[in-house]
């Protein structure tokens, strides 16, 4: 019996120290969540300064730098306003400046507009006074003449060619005497953004004197899945002072094609058809909305395709 009490009293002895252990073991077990709570918050209050200060670092940066890309833009912008009129003033100014000097400002306007602006009414100028000039000067402006327009047609056609499509054709020039309604040229198809059109084109006459082609040019489309086709006839003269991306054709879906005179010499002829998107063409060719909306429908059915694959 005395055993069994005594066994009693060790036993409520040890409830009593785990009980009083268990609440100091809780209150350990609070400390030391709230102390990891109480850390965790601390780097993570941390890591959201320091990810807003690397923001605010950012959008400071980008600032800075928006600021001087659109100062250096304005200083650009003007800097090419002056030239443009003091270059443009020297042309309507009758006896002011030599030969050698319009030469040199047409090549300088060449060279920083030829994207922009249609030069050609002023190489036909230049080219028709040189040629009223001495025979010993006059070669020699009118050689300077048509190497800055061939080398504008080449930087132009680079561009062209590296969002669009391009063929080559030779074109016999004496084989217009046996047939004055002209020669055809072999088709082609070609094909931009995935739209293929054939393109057709014929040499109709040429002047050798101004060293221009009259062609006539054909562009045949798919209508849809039956075969039909939609058929567009152009009409025009070609020559050095004709460039891509000013003097071309429009075609449907906001698109160009132009044709360019690469040389005409002992009666051959080599020219290239370019078929590009019109967002290529010069700065002042803009789309129609008819064309921007259908671009747009074109676009979202593409997608939508390619989300239901």
């Amino acid at each position: 019996m005395a055993e069994q009490v005594k066994r009693g009293d060790i036993w409520a002895k040890v409830g009593t120290l785990l009980h009083s252990g268990g609440g100091l073991l809780t209150a350990v077990t609070v400390a030391i969540i709230g102390l990891i709570g109480s850390n965790y918050l601390k780097e993570r209050e941390s890591v959201e300064i320091a990810s807003r200060e690397r923001m605010q670092a950012s959008e400071t940066n980008v600032r800075i730098y928006t600021e001087l890309m659109s100062k250096r833009e304005e200083a650009e912008s003007a800097l090419r306003k002056d030239m443009f009129i003091s270059i443009i003033q020297s042309f309507f100014r009758p006896g002011s400046a030599s030969l050698d000097e319009r030469v040199l400002n047409l090549e300088l306007l060449s060279y920083n507009f030829h994207e922009s602006l249609n030069l050609k009414p002023l190489f036909v100028y230049l080219d028709r006074q040189i040629r009223q000039a001495n025979a010993a000067a006059g070669q020699d402006y009118q050689d300077r003449l048509y190497k800055v327009a061939m080398e504008i047609s080449r930087k132009q056609m680079l561009v062209l060619e590296s969002a669009g499509a391009k063929t080559d054709r030779d074109v016999d020039i004496d084989a217009l005497k046996d047939n004055p309604g002209g020669i055809s040229l072999d088709p082609v198809t070609l094909s931009v953004e995935d739209i293929e059109r054939q393109f057709s084109l014929f040499v109709l006459e040429a002047d050798k004197k101004t060293r221009e082609i009259r062609m006539r040019m054909e562009v045949r489309t798919p209508k849809d899945t039956l075969g039909n086709m939609e058929t567009s006839t152009a009409e025009f003269w070609i020559g050095f002072f004709d460039f891509p991306m000013i003097d071309n054709t429009r075609l449907t879906h906001d698109q160009r094609c132009a044709v360019i005179l690469n040389a005409f010499e002992d009666g051959l002829a080599t020219i290239t058809l370019a078929y590009f998107p019109g967002s290529y063409a010069s700065l002042k060719e803009k789309p129609y909305y008819q064309e921007v909306v259908q671009k747009l429908m074109r676009t979202n059915s593409l997608m939508n395709t390619q989300v239901q694959k």
